[in-house]
């Protein structure tokens, strides 16, 4: 219930040198006043908002005229913050008491916040307070948590920048555009007398196309802002003993997948997660491709395929200093046949090369990055690491000039709009009667008003906001 003041523990359920408590509602000052005095003994003056008061709280709720040394044992030494709404992050009076960041003080303070009057915040509960009190819309609230949940610098750019408005903005342009198009229309269908509509036809062609045109960059984002939001996930695969375990642990810059000189070591997928660049890998070391009656074996194959499969990006570790094999030639036919994204190591190039660029070259495509390297001795990471970033993003992030959608709610809401305005610029380019002008344009404009919050069911809000973390 909105009217309800609500309460959490605002940073990490960990120890830290600091712990933030939020209480956020119509409540909050009387709360604040009951638990709160200063190192006087007094009750705070909270009239002025954006104030930090330094006082203590007492470890049970005391009237306002009940001074600290007699209403009970002092909790903590702690500053409070107080901010009158709307100028908050939830539009509501809220107050911020930062208190010693033990695990047991923060829960204990919060104890004390809640007995005297305030329940605790179900998780995102802060970031729907705001945005249903309209001081973020959804998309912004959205990256909110995208913001916390940042892999990668690439990600905390894209997501900063959606938080401080810049996808919002081009929507609402866009929205701005279609409403004054459908109002003419509706305007001179009502009253042909007195408003015109020869000629029009020309400038609502040119309002769609420009329109198309900013809502296509978007969609085209959406695949590198998944990727910046979820990482690349990547699959090493080869035959056993090529050396996808050394490639792993060289990438991890640590000792994490077992390294032998048996074949066929790692028998089931190994997963980690790497940081190269500013680009997150979701890393599978699988186990090596080959003909086996090992069950166990068998079953590591097939999880194998599977991963390369699944994968945004397959790293085919090839061992260059035997010849290719029938496991080779298996592996080179799956990729030939999925049409992944795929990069080739020859590795171990610190001995007698047995198979060449060329050789591979002849059995993948033309296109196909392929790479000299050795894991053992560290040989040609640094341009592996180089290679991945080109073929997944093209030129640097920015705050002013990139905008990238990472939500897949928010990019079904953009293919609808713009197929609602391809179906106005057939229609003009037929054409039909405004009416049919005027619809079409109503769903591109009601579909990008899903992107910003207008219109969506409580079950959807529900859904966004449950994934937060409590105490945002």
């Amino acid at each position: 219930m909105i009217g309800q003041t609500i309460a959490a523990i605002a940073t990490g359920l960990t120890e830290s040198g600091i712990g933030i408590i939020r209480i956020s509602g119509p409540e909050s000052y009387e709360i604040a006043k009951k638990i709160f005095r200063k190192k006087n003994g007094s009750v705070p003056e909270l009239s002025e908002s954006h104030k930090v008061h330094y006082g203590f709280i007492l470890s049970q709720a005391a009237e306002e005229h009940v001074s600290r040394e007699t209403s009970g044992q002092i909790l903590d030494e702690v500053l409070m913050l107080n901010m009158k709404g709307p100028r908050s992050y939830t539009g509501e009076d809220t107050i911020e008491i930062d208190c010693h960041g033990g695990i047991l003080m923060m829960k204990r303070v919060l104890d004390t916040v809640l007995r005297a009057g305030a329940r605790l915040a179900e998780p995102g509960e802060f970031t729907k307070r705001a945005f249903l009190n309209g001081r973020l819309d959804l998309s912004q609230a959205e990256a909110v948590i995208d913001v916390i949940n940042a892999k990668n610098d690439r990600a905390l750019k894209a997501s900063v920048a959606q938080l401080k408005g810049s996808v919002s903005e081009k929507i609402r342009k866009c929205r701005e555009t279609l409403l004054e198009d459908t109002a003419y229309i509706e305007a001179a269908l009502d009253d042909p007398e007195h408003i015109e509509l020869t000629g029009f036809s020309e400038k609502l062609l040119r309002d769609v196309e420009q329109t198309e045109q900013t809502l296509g960059r978007l969609i085209s984002s959406s695949e590198d802002g998944r990727l910046m939001k979820e990482g690349i996930n990547t699959a090493i695969v080869g035959k056993p003993n090529a050396g996808k375990s050394s490639l792993l642990n060289v990438l991890l810059g640590e000792e994490r997948a077992i390294v032998t000189d048996i074949a066929g070591t790692t028998r089931d997928t190994l997963e980690e997660t790497i940081n190269l660049r500013g680009v997150t890998l979701n890393m599978v070391d699988t186990a090596g491709i080959r003909n086996t009656e090992d069950t166990v074996e068998k079953i590591g194959v097939e999880r194998a395929l599977k991963a390369a499969r699944n994968a945004d990006l397959v790293i085919y570790v090839a061992d260059a200093s035997v010849p290719l094999d029938d496991s080779d030639r298996r592996i080179i036919a799956f990729l030939s046949q999925e049409e992944k994204k795929t990069i080739v190591l020859l590795n171990k190039n610190d001995l007698a090369g047995m198979v060449s660029e060329r050789e591979i070259r002849e059995l993948l495509p033309e296109d196909t990055c392929i790479l000299s390297i050795s894991a053992k001795h560290e040989v040609g990471i640094e341009e592996l690491e180089q290679r991945i970033e080109e073929m997944f993003y093209t030129g640097s992030l920015s705050y002013n000039d990139e905008l990238y959608i990472t939500s897949a709610r928010q990019k079904e809401a953009l293919v609808k709009a713009a197929a609602a305005l391809r179906q106005v610029r057939e229609s003009v380019e037929q054409g039909m009667s405004e009416d049919f002008y005027s619809i079409d344009l109503m769903n591109a404009y009601t579909e990008l008003g899903y992107i910003l919050g207008e219109e969506v069911d409580e079950d959807l809000v529900n859904e966004i906001f449950s994934k937060f973390c409590m105490g945002k």
